[in-house]
């Protein structure tokens, strides 16, 4: 990477901040949203297994409904684009043959090859309990978070990563209970309005030195 691509990185996380006043009025357009929304499929995830799905709710009486269990905040109903974040409540045989199978496909290789990936999975997950599961899918659910966020941030668009919901209910209005996927949390995704006091607040970090070490 050049020292102009480093520069216009940092000058992009630098410019991000959780927006708190978004301008209704402004929309982000159908192809950088397409980008963001691959940038959310190709987020890294432990076994590449992808334990999540990411719901786009664009039904402005839907949104009203969710600002409601969301503690009135306004970003819910005011950004271009919000995107539920819900993780998988389970991961079962079914689902890892699933992956399985598609790996083999798209790689043009056989499954008998990839058999004892399969069988790593497998005997991991059954060893493991539902809540730990559950725990482990929102974790990578995260970790998609972070990658769109840095997207968001380098194509120049506002974003607010947001946990103050409840989640049952937003499980409720989004008819994911008995869907295997819980919510997560939320993200919105548009553009700052200009008289947010937030846009323009210098930024507080600790040192380099009181968060990362060097062995």
């Amino acid at each position: 990477m050049t020292p102009e691509k480093n520069d216009e990185l940092i000058k992009a996380l630098l410019w991000r901040y959780a927006t708190n006043k978004f301008d209704p009025h402004r929309k982000i357009d159908d192809a950088t949203w397409n980008t963001l929304e691959q940038a959310l499929i190709l987020s890294p995830s432990s076994y590449g297994l992808q334990p999540w799905k990411f719901i786009i709710v664009q039904n402005p009486e839907l949104r009203q409904k969710l600002r409601t269990v969301s503690w009135n905040q306004a970003q819910i109903t005011d950004a271009s684009h919000l995107v539920v974040f819900a993780a998988k409540d389970h991961v079962d045989e079914s689902y890892i043959r699933r992956y399985i199978e598609k790996m083999a496909t798209i790689r043009a290789i056989t499954i008998e090859s990839l058999a004892k990936y399969e069988a790593v999975m497998v005997r991991d997950f059954k060893s493991r309990s539902p809540e730990n599961i559950r725990s482990w899918s929102a974790r990578q659910c995260y970790i998609a978070l972070g990658q769109v966020l840095t997207a968001a941030a380098v194509l120049g668009v506002d974003a607010c990563p947001i946990e103050g919901i409840i989640a049952a209910q937003y499980d409720e209005l989004l008819n994911l209970k008995d869907s295997g996927y819980s919510t997560c949390f939320v993200a919105a995704f548009g553009h700052r309005n200009l008289d947010d006091p937030f846009s323009k607040v210098a930024k507080v970090r600790f040192e380099v030195g009181d968060v990362v070490e060097r062995e």
